[in-house]
C-alpha cells in the first residue's frame, strides 16, 4: 500500500509541475476559523498530496503496532509447524528403519506439536507402537482412526495387520470384509479376502472375488482372466473323483471353460482332456490338445495326448505322437517329442538321428535321461552310463517335474492350487511342486547295472561325463588295433605281458557324438 501511495504522489507531483510551467499558476484559498491561506494551485495540490501521504504512513505504522502480537503468534505458530513437521518426518524415518522407541518418542512429540495434522500423528502413532512390538498400543491407535471417516480405511488395515500378527485369521477376514465394502478400489483387502477363500479351497467364492476385482479396476482383464482359468481348474479337480455323474458333468464343465478362457493353460486343458476321454470323446480330447501344443508345448500335454488311447500298437502311437510334434516343430518340446516317439515305436537309429538335432549344451537332468535311453536302445551301453554320470548332476526341469510318473499330471492337493492362482494369475508362470519338495519326478534317470564287463574300456565315456566334455574319446573305427611289437626277450627270461586292455575300443560313444 506504501509503494501505491508513493507511486501515486509521484504522478501527481509531475501532473502538478507540467500544470505550473504552463503559465498559469491557479490561486487557491482557504478560510477556516479566522485563518486564511493563499496559495498558488500547484502548492495547494502539492501540499493535499503530501498531507495524504503523510497521514498514510502514520496509519500504516499504527497499524503495524497494533499487530506486532498478532504478528508475533503467526511466527511462533510456523515455528511449531515446522517443528512438528520435522518430527513426523523423523518419526516415519524411524518406523521404516525399525527404531520403535526413537518412532514412539518423536510421535508423542509431534502429537504435542502438530494442531493441523492430526491425521498423520495418529498413523505414526500406531507405526511407532507397532514398531516398539506394543501390539496392544498400536491396535488402539488403529481403533481410535476408526472415528474420522478420512482415516477409516488406514485403520481397518492396521487392524487387519495386527490380527494377523497374532493369528487371528477370522479377525483379519472380517477387517478387510469391512474396508473392501467401503473402498471399492482397496486392493489390499481384495487381495487379504482372496487368499483367505484359496487358503480354504472357497473355489467358488474367490471366483466371485475375481470377477468383483475385474468390475471394480483393481485387476487387469488379463489377470482376472489367468485366475479365473486356473480357479476353474482347480474347482474341476476338486470334483474330478466325485462319484456321482452329476458332479463329474460339472467338473468337466470347469475344465471346458478354463480351457475357454487359457487355452494354453496345461493344467486346464490336460483335465479337461482326461475328462472328456472317460466320457469316451476321444476325439475332441486329442483337437483340445493339438490346439493347445501350437500355443505352448508342455510336456504334460503329450503325455496326456499318448494315452488318449491305450489299445493301440507302438508305431501307430508313436506316428500319432511325431503327428502331435509337427504342429509346431521348431519348439523345444516338439524336438524331444520326436525322440520319444522314435523310442516308443522301438526305431533306434530314428531316435539317434533325432537327437542329433537338439542343443547339447548345459544338459538337464531330463535331456541326461533321455540322451542315455537313445544310447541304450542302439546298445551303446558306456555312452548310456556316461550321460547318467552327467544327469545325475545335471539341473531338473522344474515343467517337467509337475508330473507323477505313477499318476496324473498335475495332481495337485488344495495348498497347490492355491499357490497356482496366485502365480499364475499375477505372472503367467506354472508353480512346480513336486521339484520344490524333492518328489520323485519323471526326470529320475534309466536304471542300467552299475557293474560290466570291460570296466577300463568305459574310462574315457566317464571322465568325459564327469568333466563335462564332449563324449567323442574314440575314433570310429571299432575293433583291435595293434599296438608296437614288443621287443624280443632275452634268452632265458619270461616273455612280456601283452596289455590287451589297452589295446582294445569300443566304438559307441564316437557314433554317438555325431
Amino acid at each position: 500500500m506504501i509503494r501505491i501511495a508513493f507511486a501515486l504522489f509521484l504522478v501527481a507531483s509531475v501532473a502538478v509541475g507540467a500544470l505550473a510551467l504552463t503559465g498559469e499558476p491557479g490561486r487557491a484559498v482557504l478560510d477556516w476559523m479566522g485563518w486564511r491561506v493563499e496559495m498558488t494551485a500547484a502548492a495547494a495540490a502539492l501540499l493535499t498530496l503530501f498531507s495524504a501521504l503523510l497521514f498514510t504512513l502514520v496509519w500504516r505504522g499504527v497499524i503495524w503496532v497494533v499487530e506486532a502480537p498478532r504478528r508475533a503468534a503467526r511466527v511462533r505458530a510456523e515455528a511449531k509447524r515446522k517443528s512438528a513437521i520435522e518430527a513426523l518426518s523423523r518419526g516415519f524415518l524411524a518406523v521404516a528403519a525399525g527404531d520403535g522407541s526413537e518412532a514412539r518418542r518423536l510421535a508423542q512429540k509431534s502429537a504435542e506439536l502438530a494442531e493441523d495434522a492430526p491425521g498423520l500423528v495418529r498413523v505414526l502413532a500406531a507405526q511407532a507402537a507397532e514398531a516398539a512390538g506394543d501390539l496392544t498400543a498400536a491396535k488402539a491407535a488403529y481403533n481410535a482412526m476408526l472415528g474420522f471417516p478420512e482415516m477409516r480405511l488406514a485403520g481397518l488395515r492396521g487392524l487387519m495387520q495386527a490380527a494377523l500378527a497374532e493369528g487371528d485369521r477370522p479377525a483379519a477376514v472380517r477387517h478387510a470384509e469391512t474396508a473392501y465394502g467401503l473402498a471399492r478400489t482397496a486392493r489390499w483387502a481384495w487381495r487379504a479376502l482372496l487368499e483367505a477363500r484359496l487358503e480354504v479351497g472357497d473355489w467358488a467364492a474367490a471366483l466371485e472375488l475375481v470377477q468383483g476385482g475385474l468390475d471394480r479396476k483393481i485387476v487387469s482383464p488379463v489377470v482376472a482372466e489367468r485366475s479365473r482359468a486356473a480357479l476353474l481348474a482347480a474347482s474341476a479337480a476338486s470334483l474330478e473323483d466325485a462319484a456321482e455323474p452329476k458332479a463329474r458333468a460339472q467338473a468337466l464343465d470347469f475344465a471346458l471353460q478354463s480351457v475357454k478362457l487359457k487355452p494354453d493353460f496345461a493344467p486346464g486343458v490336460v483335465m479337461a482332456a482326461r475328462l472328456l476321454a472317460d466320457d469316451g470323446k476321444v476325439a475332441k480330447a486329442g483337437q483340445m490338445i493339438e490346439a493347445a501344443w501350437k500355443v505352448e508345448p508342455h510336456p504334460a500335454l503329450w503325455l496326456a495326448y499318448r494315452d488318449l488311447k491305450t489299445n493301440e500298437v507302438p508305431k501307430a502311437r508313436a506316428q500319432r505322437l511325431a503327428g502331435l510334434a509337427a504342429l509346431k516343430p521348431e519348439a523345444r518340446e516338439s524336438r524331444l517329442l520326436r525322440v520319444e516317439a522314435a523310442l516308443i515305436a522301438g526305431d533306434p537309429i530314428a531316435a539317434r538321428a533325432a537327437a542329433r538335432l537338439l542343443d547339447q549344451e548345459a544338459p538337464t537332468a531330463r535331456f541326461a535321461g533321455l540322451m542315455a535311453r537313445v544310447a541304450a536302445a542302439n546298445g551303446e551301453a558306456d555312452e548310456a552310463r556316461a550321460w547318467i554320470a552327467r544327469g545325475a548332476e545335471a539341473p531338473q526341469e522344474p515343467d517337467w517335474t509337475d508330473l507323477d510318473p505313477e499318476g496324473r499330471a498335475f495332481a495337485y492337493g488344495r495348498e497347490d492350487w492355491a499357490r497356482l492362482v496366485g502365480s499364475y494369475g499375477e505372472t503367467g508362470q506354472l508353480i512346480h511342486p513336486r521339484h520344490e519338495r524333492r518328489e520323485r519326478t519323471m526326470n529320475d534317470l534309466p536304471e542300467l547295472p552299475s557293474a560290466y564287463k570291460d570296466y577300463a574300456d568305459s574310462t574315457p565315456f566317464m571322465r568325459a561325463a564327469e568333466t563335462g566334455g564332449a563324449m567323442i574319446p574314440l575314433p570310429d573305427d571299432p575293433g583291435v588295433f595293434d599296438a608296437p611289437p614288443p621287443p624280443d626277450p632275452p634268452e632265458g627270461g619270461p616273455a612280456p605281458r601283452r596289455n590287451s586292455g589297452a589295446r582294445r575300443r569300443l566304438a559307441s560313444g564316437s557314433r554317438a557324438a555325431k
